[in-house]
């Protein structure tokens, strides 16, 4: 007598496999009560971008030339992306912890959908980075940052920091599976974190030598801190919104699609 158990199912397409739901949801509050728990997570995905905040708006802003506004105002749209870099360095040491101790492994001798642990931590880092961007823009009202953009500004902004969140998700899965190590996985933050220092999230750009400024003007921070800065005063974003709406987008695209072939090669 042979008796079907329901691993020996074959594997169904993940968005039509009726478990993702279910098994997704109770995956996402085990990552989310993990996060919790990580005093080191807390610290660096929320605090530090406050301190980085606080920093260059009392220590660093008197010395900076960023036009006639407050410096906070004009700062504020760098800090938020450092947020979201900063966030996203967890969710691929969070994944690497997972693939490296063996439990993607143990959840494929389950009847638990096989993607579910991917958008789990997903998902977990898209309610951990709006937490911490709502808490830095809580901390900028604070000292002072004031802002006169409507509530289409408003949504457009949210829009813009959610598409840029998930791109970096998505990428940060990228390492979270491939890495061999800890520190390797460490070190994908690094690059993220450093490239607003080289655009026009603290300083215009036109002060800045030729080569450095064209770099500057042509990576996707500078069209996207200008749209947001644009948006949060209450101006019209014209053409360097699209460019940022593109460069999300295609961000986007690319990283999910590394993502999702990454994660089929490694786990299955």
């Amino acid at each position: 007598m042979t008796t079907t158990t329901t691993t020996d199912r074959a594997p169904q397409p993940a968005l039509k496999d009726p478990r993702l739901l279910r098994d997704t949801t109770v995956l996402l509050k085990r990552c989310l009560r993990h996060v919790l728990r990580s005093p080191d997570t807390i610290v660096t995905t929320a605090v530090t971008p406050v301190a980085l905040l606080l920093l260059f708006v009392y220590v660093f802003g008197g010395a900076i030339e960023a036009g006639d506004g407050r410096y906070v105002d004009y700062l504020l749209p760098g800090v938020l992306l450092i947020t979201v870099a900063s966030g996203v360095a967890y969710t691929a040491f969070r994944l690497h912890t997972d693939v490296a101790g063996g439990l993607s492994e143990r959840f494929r001798s389950m009847p638990i959908a096989r993607s579910a642990l991917l958008w789990a931590h997903v998902l977990t880092s898209v309610v951990a980075n709006l937490l911490s961007l709502a808490l830095v823009v809580l901390i900028a009202v604070l000292i002072g940052f004031r802002s006169s953009a409507g509530v289409l500004a408003w949504l457009a902004v949210a829009g813009i920091l959610v598409l840029f969140v998930l791109a970096l998700t998505w990428l940060a899965v990228v390492p979270g599976l491939l890495a061999k190590s800890v520190d390797g996985v460490s070190g994908f933050s690094y690059p993220l974190i450093f490239l607003p220092f080289i655009s026009s999230a603290f300083v215009p750009t036109d002060g800045m030598p030729g080569p450095v400024r064209w770099f500057a003007r042509n990576q996707p921070v500078t069209p996207i801190v200008d749209t947001l800065r644009d948006l949060l005063a209450g101006r019209p974003a014209g053409d360097e919104g699209w460019v940022a709406l593109a460069w999300c987008l295609g961000l986007l695209v690319v990283a999910h699609a590394l993502a999702v072939l990454t994660y089929r090669r490694r786990i299955g």
